[in-house]
């Protein structure tokens, strides 16, 4: 094949979807040259699963790729046609907004803003290898290169048709489209999500860059003609008034425009799925990639759970411009005709049509291992991966690693530091150090229950804690930092003011009405919090704060509510940060460490912790191998 130059970019990101939208444009935002590769541009931002955004974790996380320049909650926002806000009541640090989406719509919104951001080109193609300084060394005879240290980086990308597009970073955001099949019944096609066309080239390549490559399993439910379904016969699902937006700059909330609705399976269903599991590529063999244990097919569920009489079923509109229904919690890879009786048996379900069936899709991605928590390859300098070829799974999370992997990628090719986020900083930082520290042996998904610092890491205060790492960016901007600047502002007023008296007889009355125990003397609405009456209720009550909007209250209030807990955590936050900061050699000799145990000693080679820290929380490492370690450590000062 003749190869010819396509282009040279500062960035080349291989992949359109959710990952490679934040990758592409974190890179051309801040000034530097970005191609965005896609096998078709009617893929960008595909919503190949539930047309939703959010959800318990993942609400966090949209909030977090939000204080940090990214896009997926500002397009949330415009194609918003529910919100709703899960475990409302549970305590705040686990409230997550979830929204029901436009899908049609959040993918021309997202198409429009890539095509007009400045920097960035779109090119519809398939990425065939990704070229180094080793390979395009071995293609011209072992004399392009000199030899020696840093040889082996990234430097370009060549497409199946011979483009060569020249780049001093790459980002692999390819989702589940690597060598993808899907699979439903017998029947085994290859095929990426929704009917688009997989990529076939590439994976060869990255196995002989040194990546460890696995095969992980996804699936997802049928959609069914919305006109064939009896509504009536389900509890309907409304949004939620007066929420939040996803996005800081967003002071507005999303219109509810389009209820939900909710079902249930039950004896029948059960039983057509348990009498014909012998056609079941889930249980009769023919599927043997590892699929997601939060999110299991209902085959799964019902075999899984057999003491429960039925399954929760929503029904969740995929646009306003279209009859498609989504039926969340019914994924499936049963046969076209089971699938049919099976949906059929579900109340309110009886006369439904199908328009498209349920499928499950296995494809290639990497084990999370390979990569440092800067999501850079450990083998070859300047190439990045983001998304569910990282073994994750959900919009959310590929999202946020598309983005960190964008800055980090400019951050590399302007000469800064890397970006860098703790566990104790957000969950962004949670998922990349499970990833690269744990490794994930199914595809993985962000949940609360993962942060140990869950308290400190509420969605409302996403902003104040990520939005200073990209202050001096372009990132920033004008728009995000007079809404940064009027959030702060607002919240310090409203500290300020609850740490204020009210009049004692007042106090005394409302405590004597609200049934609030201890003596009125000399105390403060803060007080009066912390004895368990409610904000809003003190509010209505004293006539404050009626200015300040009701998501700055709510952080002052839980500020305030848990101040004991979020002592301790930053007591305990403080100390790991000491075994952070103390740094492992790259190139340190784990055979040379006498003491280690043989698992921790293969653990610590294969994973090459950064820091102490990193390498404590290592399967497979026990505390008396991390105090070896340090030992070792301080005798070769």
């Amino acid at each position: 094949m003749k190869t010819f130059i396509e282009g040279n970019y500062d960035i080349v990101v291989i992949g359109a979807g959710h990952a490679g939208c934040e990758a592409a444009l974190a890179g051309a935002r801040m000034g530097l040259k970005t191609a965005m590769l896609t096998l078709n541009l009617d893929s960008i931002a595909f919503m190949a699963c539930n047309p939703s955004i959010g959800g318990t974790g993942k609400g966090h996380l949209v909030r977090e790729i939000d204080a940090l320049g990214g896009e997926m909650g500002v397009n949330a926002d415009k194609t918003a046609i529910q919100m709703r806000m899960l475990n409302e009541g549970k305590g705040e640090a686990v409230r997550s907004l979830r929204c029901q989406c436009d899908k049609n719509a959040y993918h021309r919104e997202m198409k429009r803003t890539l095509e007009n951001t400045d920097n960035l080109r779109i090119i519809q193609g398939e990425a065939a290898e990704i070229l180094t300084t080793s390979s395009v060394d071995a293609l011209n005879g072992g004399d392009t290169f000199p030899k020696g240290e840093g040889r082996n980086k990234v430097c370009g990308v060549m497409t199946t048709y011979g483009g060569i597009l020249e780049a001093k970073a790459v980002i692999i955001a390819t989702g589940v489209y690597l060598n993808a099949e899907i699979v439903t019944g017998d029947l085994r096609q290859r095929s990426g999500p929704g009917g688009f066309a997989p990529a076939t080239a590439l994976t060869e390549n990255l196995i002989k860059l040194g990546f460890n490559v696995r095969r992980f399993k996804t699936g997802t439910p049928a959609r069914l003609d919305s006109r064939t379904v009896s509504f009536e016969k389900c509890a309907v699902q409304d949004g939620e008034d007066k929420l939040p937006a996803f996005s800081f700059l967003n002071a507005k909330p999303a219109d509810n425009v389009r209820p939900c609705h909710l079902t249930y399976t039950n004896k029948l269903t059960h039983e057509i799925i348990l009498n014909n599991l012998d056609r079941s590529p889930l249980y009769n063999g023919d599927i043997k990639s590892t699929g997601p244990r939060y999110c299991p097919s209902i085959e799964t569920k019902v075999v899984r759970f057999k003491d429960k009489e039925r399954h929760q079923i929503f029904l969740e509109p995929e646009g306003l411009d279209t009859n498609e229904i989504y039926v969340q919690g019914m994924s499936s890879s049963m046969p076209h005709d089971i699938q049919r009786d099976m949906y059929r048996s579900v109340e309110g379900l009886e006369n439904c049509e199908i328009m498209r069936y349920a499928y499950a899709i296995e494809y290639d991605c990497i084990d999370s291992l390979d990569i440092y928590p800067t999501l850079e390859f450990k083998k070859v300098k300047g190439l990045y991966t983001a998304g569910q070829i990282n073994g994750t799974s959900g919009y959310e999370e590929a999202a946020a690693q598309g983005l960190v992997a964008g800055i980090n990628a400019a951050f590399e090719i302007t000469g800064r530091p890397p970006l860098t986020i703790g566990r104790d900083e957000a969950y962004i930082g949670v998922m990349l150090d499970d990833l690269t520290t744990k490794g994930t042996e199914e595809p993985y998904r962000i949940m609360t229950s993962r942060a140990e610092y869950r308290i400190a890491l509420r969605q409302d205060n996403a902003d104040f804690r990520l939005t200073p790492k990209i202050a001096d960016t372009p990132l920033f901007g004008e728009a995000r930092k007079n809404a940064f600047e009027r959030r702060k502002r607002e919240y310090t007023d409203c500290l300020t003011i609850l740490d204020g008296r009210a009049e004692k007889d007042k106090v005394k009355s409302f405590m004597s009405e609200n049934s609030v125990a201890g003596e009125s003397g000399g105390i403060t609405y803060a007080d009066l919090i912390r004895r368990g009456a409610p904000l809003c209720e003190i509010c209505e009550y004293f006539g404050i704060l009626s200015d300040i909007p009701d998501e700055i209250k709510r952080s002052a209030e839980a500020s305030i509510k848990y101040a004991g807990y979020l002592k301790k955590n930053a007591e305990q936050i403080e100390k790991a940060k000491k075994l952070e900061k103390k740094a492992i050699p790259a190139d340190i000799d784990y055979d040379e460490i006498k003491g280690l145990r043989l698992e921790a000693r293969e653990q610590l080679k294969r994973v090459r912790p950064l820091t102490i820290g990193q390498a404590e929380r290592i399967y497979g490492v026990n505390p008396a191998d991390v105090t070896v370690l340090i030992v070792w450590l301080a005798t070769k000062k």
